[in-house]
């Protein structure tokens, strides 16, 4: 076992940044008040909370009445697409194929219980068709929800392009932005966006904190039943750390975000040069320029991901693979599947994802590592490539 452990699955989480911490750690003690409350201690944290609404919204581009703070951005999205779909008077709701789980399994449940749910297209690097979109569209819908960028592959959305479609037919548009904060430019005013989901643990922020956007205007109603909280619209006792995190968080990202991002964009490109140089057969998934600073997700053919992920584990370093273990048997990832990657290649998939603290050092000793496992395992491996 590696004594100096690499952790590459930074899509997964993030740490918290320290900053972050700094700013928290008083709503923890000494400003502990409930925001709710009329005295000091309640408008102090009320103030706190404020604040952070200011901070989210600005690095979108929103007003911070339209910043609603969530559990994370599932809850986000399980909120969007039931609320609109609940009270829009058209039972059609359009997602793309390659979402997170977070909006297909809210798909599917709004599918079971009667509604119309479409699935648009994408193509081999999983940009989304135009075509298929528009042709979907030629009937009325009541809501399009598709992904700022995707969680396995890094590939980014031309959100401009696919909000605009939507605007012009009079439909609603959400998009999950979860992976591309910061990495993305997001505007929502100016790319017509009626709501879009956002999680704090993904960009060096507290786990268990996210936020809705919802524009002016957009008739959502209430997601849960309770005290008078976000505006009337989701009751519950507000996580005022967590919130305070989340904005500062959020700040730290606009602030830093390009030169950080600048720095990992390199490390990522050096990281696919030295893959595709080293192992044969190595198949980069997703569009190549069009794709997240931090993210790389291979194919290796003849190898089972869970494979290469349980032995560079135990060589110190941490990564993730598309596919799951699922009693029993293996998964194919459902968004490789849609971009029409072959099973021999879905099966050995791994998605690299690096972060801040990832160096050089941290990406040579993966990839030295990497190439043994992958020796490895063809040597002694069914699966055929």
């Amino acid at each position: 076992m590696a004594k100096n452990k690499i952790y590459l699955d930074n899509a997964a989480t993030t740490y918290v940044a320290g900053e972050v911490m700094t700013a928290m750690m008083p709503y923890f003690t000494t400003e502990f008040g409930n925001n709710s409350s009329m005295h000091s201690f309640g408008r102090a944290a009320e103030k706190a909370v404020a604040r952070a609404r200011v901070q989210i919204a600005r690095a979108i581009n929103a007003e911070p009445n339209e910043i609603y703070f969530t559990s994370g951005a599932t809850e986000a999205n399980n909120w969007i697409l039931n609320g609109i779909m609940e009270k829009a008077r058209s039972k059609r709701l359009l997602v793309s194929s390659i979402e997170h789980p977070s909006v297909l399994e809210v798909a599917k449940s709004l599918a079971a219980r009667g509604y119309k749910v479409e699935y648009i297209k994408v193509d081999e690097n999983g940009i989304i068709s135009v075509s298929d979109m528009i042709a979907k569209l030629s009937r009325p819908a009541a809501l399009v929800s598709i992904m700022a960028a995707n969680n396995e592959v890094g590939t980014i959305q031309f959100l401009n392009t696919v909000a605009n479609i939507a605007k012009e037919r009079g439909v609603l548009f959400h998009t999950d932005a979860t992976q591309a904060l910061g990495s993305v430019p997001i505007d929502v005013k100016a790319m017509g966006i009626d709501a879009l989901s956002l999680s704090g643990h993904k960009i060096y922020g507290p786990k268990g904190i996210g936020a809705l956007f919802i524009r002016n205007g957009v008739d959502l109603g209430k997601y849960m039943n309770g005290g008078h909280q976000e505006r009337g619209q989701r009751g519950g006792t507000v996580n005022v750390p967590a919130v305070v995190g989340f904005g500062e968080a959020a700040a730290l990202t606009m602030r830093d975000g390009p030169a950080n991002f600048k720095r990992i964009s390199k490390l990522r490109d050096y990281l696919i040069s030295e893959i595709e140089s080293k192992i044969e057969g190595a198949y980069l998934n997703g569009h190549r320029t069009q794709r997240l600073p931090n993210n790389a997700n291979f194919s290796f053919p003849g190898v089972e991901g869970e494979s290469v992920l349980m032995m560079l584990d135990f060589a110190g370093v941490a990564v993730s693979t598309g596919s799951a273990c699922s009693s029993g048997s293996l998964e194919r990832s459902h968004v490789l599947r849609a971009m029409g990657v072959p099973d021999a290649h879905n099966q050995g998939s791994i998605r690299f994802s690096l972060g801040r603290s990832t160096t050089k050092e941290d990406i040579d000793l993966t990839i030295t590592e990497l190439v043994k496992i992958v020796k490895k395992l063809r040597g002694v491996s069914a699966i055929k490539g």
